[in-house]
């Protein structure tokens, strides 16, 4: 078996809809699994929206994000102004900037210019519009 690590993120109620805009965004192989596609499990706190994503994978060329709707009622979550972030690493600026004109046409906001950085490679910033941060980096060419 192979090890592998993804990032998973729970957001409230809107796990579907932010993983079909990020498909839109960055493409690669999408699967949403819903509650009311799966059998009943007693032992979750609430009974759960049959629309609410359950499981929630997008895979692609430089990993997976996996995720789900957030089933802890009565808990807000931060999403953004937390401490991480997703960092995708392209080949060229022009591929990063491609990826972060769609997250702003999606909603999105800036929250560092892409630009040349002062270790010498590229980075930048941006806030999808369910307030997941999107750092973009590539190498000096």
């Amino acid at each position: 078996m192979t090890h592998t690590l993804a990032t998973y993120i729970s957001l409230p109620g809107s796990t579907g809809e932010a993983m079909e805009h990020w498909h839109d965004v960055f493409g690669g192989e999408l699967e949403i699994m819903r509650y009311g596609d799966v059998p009943p499990m007693p032992d979750m706190p609430v009974e759960p929206d049959p629309q609410a994503v359950a499981h929630a994978t997008l895979t692609l060329p430089a990993g997976v994000i996996a995720g789900g709707d957030s089933m802890d009622p009565g808990t807000d979550y931060p999403v953004r102004g937390s401490a991480y972030s997703l960092l995708y690493t392209t080949d060229t600026p022009e591929e990063a900037r491609v990826f972060i004109g769609k997250l702003l046409a999606g909603g999105g906001t800036e929250g560092m210019p892409f630009a040349e950085a002062p270790w010498g490679d590229w980075y930048g910033q941006v806030f999808d519009r369910y307030g997941v941060m999107w750092s973009f980096s590539c190498a000096a060419g």
